[in-house]
């Protein structure tokens, strides 16, 4: 049987290709006008959040000498905010992302959907990098007594993107919107770092306010996490399934809205 011509191959085979390569243009777009211009370029994206950390878990060492886990407070605090900047960065990037590319999106070559990959990509890449040289610095320069699961750290990591990626996707519709809302979710997402288990465990949270934290994901991320690195530390309360759940439900309303109303959204 003769190959079809081009012209007669199925649409959607010839659509998925154009978007891969799409994708792949906006990860470079994104790579050059994010750390291109900048010196030391994108090593220097992954050197200045890396330092932050490292720095903030010296600085919370020196002030807490006995951490609630383990003996060295250092990656105590690492195994809290690595997770919790992955996801504040990821979602606020996705978030961004029309606006970012709303010049692009005027090609039909290029939707609404292709911005939002292009720009998690690189931030989860980057994110990545990011939580490598923080973790394997610290168990370089401490005496942690933690045994590091590389499974356990790569789930935490896909549940904090997952959830990123679902809430960035929303935003993304919310902060093209109405604009204001960017402020809004700015204030109203402060005082996450204390409500998330960061510098505190939640076992030691008392009644009831245990239970109302449990309802804020970020509290399963940080959990998984931290069982990636204390072998004796009980992260039962950890729950995958709501925590996949509330990400799925994010990105399916995200999506829908987009899908409906991008066009008129981008004309705001």
């Amino acid at each position: 049987m003769s190959q079809l011509p081009p012209a007669q191959r199925p649409t959607q085979t010839r659509r998925r290709f154009a978007s891969l390569r799409t994708i792949s243009a906006l990860v470079m777009r994104e790579m050059a006008t994010s750390y291109g211009r900048s010196p030391g370029g994108y090593l220097w994206a992954v050197i200045e959040p890396a330092a932050g950390i490292a720095l903030l878990s010296a600085l919370f060492s020196l002030g807490f000498r006995n951490p609630a886990i383990g003996t060295n407070f250092a990656i105590f605090y690492a195994t809290g905010l690595v997770p919790f900047m992955m996801f504040t960065d990821l979602s606020n990037k996705v978030a961004m992302a029309l606006l970012f590319s709303k010049p692009l999106l005027n090609y039909p070559s290029v939707t609404f959907l292709d911005a939002l990959l292009g720009r998690f990509i690189v931030n989860f890449l980057t994110q990545i990098m990011v939580s490598y040289v923080v973790f394997v610095g610290i168990l370089m320069m401490f005496e942690t007594r933690t045994i590091p699961q590389v499974s356990g750290i790569a789930l935490a990591t896909v549940m904090g993107a997952t959830l990123a990626f679902g809430v960035g996707t929303v935003n993304a519709v919310l902060f093209t919107a109405f604009p204001i809302w960017q402020r809004v979710w700015s204030i109203l997402t402060r005082p996450l770092v204390l409500l998330s288990g960061v510098i505190f465990i939640f076992d030691n949270v008392p009644q009831p306010y245990r239970d109302y934290l449990w309802w804020n994901p970020l509290i399963h991320v940080v959990g998984k996490m931290r069982d990636s690195f204390y072998p004796t530390y009980d992260s039962s309360y950890v729950s995958y399934a709501y925590l996949f759940g509330v990400s799925a439900i994010l990105m399916l309303f995200g999506l829908i809205f987009l899908r409906r109303y991008h066009r008129d959204i981008l004309d705001f």
